[in-house]
This record gives structure tokens, C-alpha cells and sequence, in this order.
């Protein structure tokens, strides 16, 4: 960022955040750009670096993720329907191969956090279909234009603030892309959850959840730290179940996981 623009963004920033001033919200995009500056006061005085300022202020409002977000319609499918549209029997009969051909590396997450390889390969293949898709939208302007929205404001600001201590970080770059709704890597990670649950699955000293390695730790690391209880069922009324819940709100998708992941534990 040029040293002038720099020095006038730290102005208005200081302006914002001497006033106790609550970024605003919209149902249009019309004024994300007068917003930025508002949301941005809020992530400095949270913590929110030089790098993910520049972000913030670099980000443009999506209108595919407005789009996305408006037209979620197979959580509302019957749990035959949202299987079928998912493709239920093709994960199960992947996620039993992967599961065979990787056997040591599952049975090794298991042992650390105590959730079986099922659950861990069901969400995996729900989510990006193993990694085949994770998404080609700019992370950053999709979580903020989330969080301009006034839809779900509160919900999606703190995982903008989260999106941008990542930046800070260098776990993710303003070019990063994911899903629409800012999800990241192969089980999509919302930014929030990444931050406080992502871990180095491979050891090589940082956490990347376009790595597979880390992801799958990462997502046993958040259902154990949600409250999973190793050697507990997790099939609806058992007690893990609830802990899936935590991943996804939707009763249809917390239904298909269990069913797919005790299909593919046999």
C-alpha cells in the first residue's frame, strides 16, 4: 500500500475508532466501499495487523456469495433427497477405499483425538468431494461482504476478524480462494473455526488447510474440542451426534454424515 494512502487510511482508521462507532450493515452493495472503513476501525482495535487491514481495504463485494447465500435450498430437501443430490453412495464408496488405503494415518487420528475415520471422511467428502473442489472465491471479500450484509452481520464479523488475523498470520494471503461463504481447504474451515481449531496435521511448522493432512487433523481437532467422547456413539440420539452439530446447523446434513459415516466405519 503506497505510504500516502497508507498515512490517510490511518486517519480515518483513528477517527473511527476514537468515536466508538459500530460499523454499519446493508442489503445492498452500494455501500460497501464507505463501510470498509467503518469494519476496519473494529478489526484494528481487535488486534487486526497492517497485512489484514490491507486486505480488507483491497476487497470487493461479492455478489456470488450474495447469491449463494440466498439460494441454500438442499438443506431443505427431505434426508433421501439431500443425499441423493449430494452423492451419498458415491462417498461411502470412496471414503471406504480411502479409508483401507490410508488406514494407518486414520487409525493415528483416531488414537489423538478419538473420532473415528467415518465422520472425519464423510464431512471430507461432503464438503469438496475429497479435495476435488474447494471453492474459487476470494476468501476475504467473501467474508466481508458476509459481514457487510445485514442478514447475518454478527454471526459473519467474527470470522471476518478472524479472515484477517489469518492474513496477519500468513495462513491464508488476500489472494486465497474458497467457498462462497469463505469456507476454507478440503473440509471448509469458516475462518473463526480455522483460527482457533486449525492445527499442523504434517509437521512441517505451519497450518495449511488446502493440505489434506492438516484439514482431517484440523477437523478431528474442532469435533474433539467441541465435545466429542472417544468410544461414544455418534448416530442421531447417540451422544456424539450433538457434537456434529457444532460442524453444521442443518439437521439434513448432520443426519446424512452419521448415516454416511457408519456406513464407510462398517
Amino acid at each position: 500500500m503506497p505510504l500516502v494512502k497508507s498515512v490517510a487510511l490511518s486517519v480515518v482508521l483513528s477517527v473511527f475508532a476514537s468515536s466508538a462507532f459500530s460499523a454499519s450493515c446493508s442489503d445492498t452493495g452500494g455501500k460497501y466501499e464507505a463501510w470498509k472503513p467503518e469494519i476496519a476501525a473494529e478489526a484494528q482495535a481487535a488486534g487486526v495487523g497492517e497485512k489484514g487491514i490491507a486486505a480488507l481495504m483491497n476487497s470487493s463485494y461479492s455478489k456470488a456469495t450474495i447469491a449463494a447465500d440466498r439460494n441454500q435450498k438442499s438443506f431443505k430437501y427431505s434426508l433421501d433427497k439431500f443425499m441423493q443430490v449430494r452423492g451419498a453412495d458415491t462417498i461411502v464408496k470412496q471414503g471406504r477405499s480411502k479409508k483401507t488405503k490410508n488406514a494407518g494415518f486414520f487409525a493415528s487420528l483416531e488414537d489423538q483425538y478419538g473420532v473415528p475415520a467415518g465422520v472425519i471422511i464423510a464431512i471430507h467428502g461432503m464438503e469438496t468431494g475429497f479435495g476435488g473442489f474447494m471453492g474459487d472465491t476470494n476468501v476475504i471479500s467473501a467474508i466481508a461482504t458476509l459481514a457487510y450484509d445485514c442478514r447475518r452481520s454478527d454471526f459473519f464479523t467474527p470470522h471476518l476478524i478472524a479472515a484477517l488475523k489469518l492474513v496477519d498470520r500468513g495462513t491464508i494471503s488476500p489472494k486465497s480462494v474458497g467457498a462462497k461463504h469463505g469456507e476454507l481447504g478440503h473440509t471448509q474451515f469458516l475462518p473463526g473455526n480455522a483460527l482457533t481449531y486449525g492445527v499442523d496435521g504434517n509437521g512441517d511448522g505451519r497450518v495449511d488447510l488446502n493440505n489434506q493432512t492438516d484439514a482431517l487433523a484440523s477437523t478431528a481437532n474442532f469435533l474433539r474440542q467441541k465435545g466429542w467422547r472417544p468410544g461414544a456413539g455418534y448416530q442421531q440420539g447417540e451422544p456424539n451426534f450433538a457434537v456434529i452439530k457444532q460442524w453444521n446447523a442443518a439437521t439434513v446434513y448432520q443426519q446424512a454424515i452419521a448415516i454416511m459415516g457408519g456406513k464407510i466405519d462398517g
